[in-house]
């Protein structure tokens, strides 16, 4: 049959390019009852893969017409009792778009087949993708047709930026921290997580992270203590700060009344009783960048309170940035994680339930499959900025 005929390559941005750009223009994202997303990749449609230590996209050809695309990257990252040394090789599935005038037609299960043979080429121990737990379609084609099992549910966080900055409190110290100062408090607070990538060094010193802050009371340990005898104070928290926007951005293709409702609403309050400082909902609606927060980490009784704080001074940093196309603050927490409470979204903006499937690629005694699948959904699980 004709739909048969298509064939799978390797992307070749000289040629593919444009193509490319315009498959995911007319590919939404989010299921229908909800917003559509497209992205604007800004003419390199491998950005979200780029920044990853190996990376590949695929694309599907029929009669000289690209029909489909899938992208794939793999790392190094913990996954607890795996032998030798609790490290393993994970290949990461995404940005799979098949057009929609050529759909069940078998182009994405093909890509995914051969994206899953590139990934065992590199000896890669689990394949793991990421989806709207609302997306049947991608749930159908990942669970019932090859195999992935649920792994993690995530909460994707949106806070808006508005003109209007946040006051932190005058008792919390807010300090930026050197990338080697940063390295070493992850790999001694969160180095044994989940999926901590063990290349985090080469992440703090990419160009997109804009950096690396520390949150503590004022008249807890001093930061020059902390620094250097490896004492923390009694409540402390961290996080870093991606700058997502600068490869790729995003645009709102439809969304629900009710959103465009409150987006009118609070714009005509602001520009009415401006001294009452609420908080405004942009225009999504025309591309947009973010920022993305992640390897947020806090101990101690009253630390729910620092986290606040940091993403208060995160969206102020937005704010007051040069670049107005920065309009939501994002996160990636566990859907049971406390850190939700701490955390300032938006609901209608956020996705409550990001659901993670995870696929064996081997079958040998090295394999720790089933404890994964198994594992406490409240355990907390490394999202690295490179994958969002």
């Amino acid at each position: 049959m004709e739909f048969n005929k298509f064939r799978i390559r390797t992307y070749e941005g000289r040629y593919d390019r444009a193509q490319v750009e315009y498959l995911e223009r007319i590919c939404e994202v989010g299921p229908s009852e909800s917003a559509f997303l497209f992205t604007d990749t800004m003419g390199d449609p491998i950005c979200r893969i780029r920044n990853s230590p190996m990376y590949m996209m695929l694309v599907a050809e029929l009669k000289n017409e690209l029909v489909g695309v899938i992208q794939g990257s793999i790392k190094v990252v913990t996954v607890h009792g795996h032998p030798p040394k609790g490290l393993a090789k994970v290949g990461y599935v995404l940005g799979l778009r098949v057009s929609p005038h050529h759909r069940r037609k078998g182009i994405g299960s093909s890509l995914v087949r051969r994206l899953e043979e590139w990934f065992s080429s590199k000896d890669v121990d689990y394949a793991y993708m990421a989806t709207e737990k609302e997306n049947r379609a991608s749930v159908s084609l990942f669970m019932d047709k090859f195999g992935y099992s649920k792994f993690r549910t995530q909460a994707i966080l949106v806070n808006p930026v508005n003109h209007h900055c946040f006051q932190v409190s005058s008792n919390i110290e807010i300090a930026r921290l050197k990338v080697d100062q940063a390295e070493y408090l992850y790999r001694r607070f969160m180095g044994s997580m989940d999926f901590f990538p063990n290349d985090i060094g080469n992440i703090l010193r990419n160009k997109l992270c804009l950096g690396t802050w520390v949150a503590y009371f004022k008249g807890d340990i001093a930061w020059e203590d902390f620094r250097s005898d490896g004492q923390v104070p009694n409540s402390w928290a961290m996080l870093s700060v991606w700058n997502s926007g600068e490869i790729f951005k995003l645009r709102l293709g439809k969304a629900p009344l009710s959103c465009l409702l409150c987006t009118k609403s609070w714009w005509l309050i602001d520009k009415i009783f401006p001294c009452l400082k609420f908080p405004t909902i942009p225009d999504f609606f025309d591309p947009f960048g973010f920022y993305f927060m992640y390897g947020m980490h806090h101990e101690g009784p009253f630390s729910g309170r620092l986290v606040r704080a940091l993403c208060q001074f995160v969206h102020n940093m937005a704010a007051e940035t040069k670049d107005d196309n920065c309009k939501i603050i994002v996160t990636d927490v566990g859907e049971k994680d406390e850190l939700n409470h701490h955390i300032p979204h938006w609901k209608l903006l956020s996705c409550p339930a990001d659901l993670w499937c995870i696929k064996s690629l081997k079958s040998d005694g090295t394999n720790k499959f089933h404890e994964l699948t198994k594992t406490s959904p409240t355990r907390p699980l490394f999202v690295d900025p490179r994958e969002v």
